[in-house]
């Protein structure tokens, strides 16, 4: 049977949720033991700030294939979503239940101490799986508007303490099952693409290749703006062409597709996985992918400094957990630059990512697709800079490049561009590797990558979007009618 964990943010909560309680700190730092059985996770951690430790808790659990509730993905509709207030019909309720001045009702693993109100809560929980939530109930005369929130743990009243405990203890021997979602069956294609955005993953020329390798697969594909898929039901497919991000309108719009049953690239758990260094690095050191050495920083304390120094030294590398196109990457000299760096990154998020700094003449850039390496190109450092991309110069903004078959690059670089992709998912992922001396070291992997008329498909031409357009086509067939 798998362990239970409760994660709270601070020690004074250690002894409110249950024995197999640890803080945030401990879970960061000691698990995943050795040789220990499966775990699931019960995030007790404030989750309202984005890059809180709540949100990192749930990240690492997934980067450790832990179970865990929330999920990101709860956690993200929570925060963008049920904050808003809805409407639900009294069916979901007693009629007296709806009676009556405005209530508040505490929502434990959709369980409520009043079991006047257990069919609305256990509506709510399947939709929003969360160990607490906290319902706004306005009655209204054929029904109710109900806004949801997560409570904060250390806030609840010893009673609510006291209820939620007898909870935990009734679902610790309880398995945690996962929604499905409705399906649609027709074939029409949307890539989201940004005409606003300077640094877009694909310009002009590959996006009507884009089209036409659709065409040819029997996909209609209509280039869209997020404001256009308002009725994203039309469609069976949607292909993400705007730079992704978590507190984003692509996210949003991915999380939508799926729930409705669109074949969806990349997915939500792919954006997640990828726009956060924390969960890569986590899960490379889980899986033994080769990477960099890196280290998660949540303070400045002075030992904090010293040991970063020692296994380190300068220079060193500083990443902010979320950033794309080489953004919120830093390269520290020295003590003082490292102080100020890490206090002005850490006043964003609750961690920051110290990485050994290695320089190489290019980077590797291989295109995975279901698993399989599908392209690779050689990306050149920007021109008299340590990185691929240099924001601060408009005229030697990033460098050259090589396109080349897969079948030419290195056995060790493409050996760890699988099991890096492996990591993240089936979707489509460009793996970032460094190569010195024989060696592979995986950067990252990136959702959603560039894939440039000219440049990505310099080696395979028409064929690259064919072979893309060929596995969106696959997957709807393994979908079905």
């Amino acid at each position: 049977m798998e362990k239970t964990l409760f994660v709270v943010d601070h020690e004074a909560a250690l002894t409110l949720a249950s024995n197999n309680t640890v803080t945030f700190a401990t879970y960061l730092n000691d698990y995943p033991k050795r040789n220990q059985t499966k775990l699931r996770v019960i995030n007790l951690c404030d989750t309202d700030r984005y890059l809180s430790q709540g949100y990192y808790c749930s990240l690492l659990a997934e980067a450790r294939q832990h179970q865990v509730l929330p999920s990101i993905k709860t956690i993200n509709a929570l925060n963008n979503e049920a904050a808003e207030e809805f409407w639900v019909n009294e069916t979901l309720a007693s009629a007296d239940s709806l009676e009556g001045d405005e209530l508040e009702i505490l929502v434990c693993m959709g369980e409520v101490q009043n079991s006047l109100y257990q069919k609305l809560a256990s509506s709510i929980f399947q939709e929003y799986p969360s160990p607490l939530l906290t319902l706004h109930v306005l009655p209204d005369q054929t029904g109710a508007r109900i806004t949801i929130k997560r409570p904060i743990w250390m806030e609840l009243s010893d009673l609510q303490h006291q209820f939620c405990r007898d909870v935990f203890d009734r679902y610790d021997v309880q398995r945690w099952r996962k929604k499905g979602g409705r399906k649609n069956h027709r074939w029409e294609m949307a890539i989201l693409v940004n005409p606003e955005e300077q640094v877009p993953p694909s310009n002009r020329g590959a996006l009507s290749r884009f089209v036409k390798a659709g065409d040819k697969h029997g996909i209609q594909v209509n280039l869209v703006t997020a404001a256009d898929l308002h009725d994203i039901d039309r469609y069976d497919a949607l292909f993400l062409r705007e730079t992704t991000a978590i507190d984003h309108i692509t996210y949003r719009l991915a999380c939508a597709a799926e729930k409705r049953g669109l074949v969806v690239m990349d997915d939500p758990d792919s954006i997640l996985r990828c726009c956060n260094k924390v969960f890569l690095h986590d899960a490379f050191n889980y899986k033994q992918v080769p990477s960099l050495k890196t280290v998660f920083i949540s303070d400045t304390e002075p030992t904090t400094l010293d040991q970063l120094e020692t296994n380190f030294g300068y220079p060193l590398i500083l990443k902010m957990p979320e950033g794309s196109f080489s953004r919120g990457v830093f390269k520290i000299k020295d003590r003082p630059q490292l102080q100020q760096v890490l206090t002005n990154l850490l006043e964003e998020s609750a961690l920051v990512l110290a990485q050994e700094y290695m320089f190489t003449d290019y980077d590797w850039r291989i295109g995975m697709l279901n698993g399989r390496a599908l392209y690779a190109c050689r990306y050149y450092m920007a021109r008299n800079h340590w990185q691929i991309y240099n924001h601060s110069s408009k005229r030697n903004f990033s460098g050259g490049f090589d396109s080349l078959p897969t079948f030419e690059v290195p056995r060790k670089v493409l050996e760890a561009a699988h099991r890096a992709a492996a990591v993240v998912g089936n979707g489509l992922y460009g793996i970032d590797i460094k190569e010195l001396n024989g060696q592979a070291y995986v950067l990252e992997v990136n959702d959603n990558p560039s894939i440039d008329h000219g440049v990505e498909d310099k080696y395979l031409g028409d064929e690259l979007y064919m072979q893309i357009m060929a596995e969106f086509l696959r997957r709807l067939e393994a979908r079905g009618r």
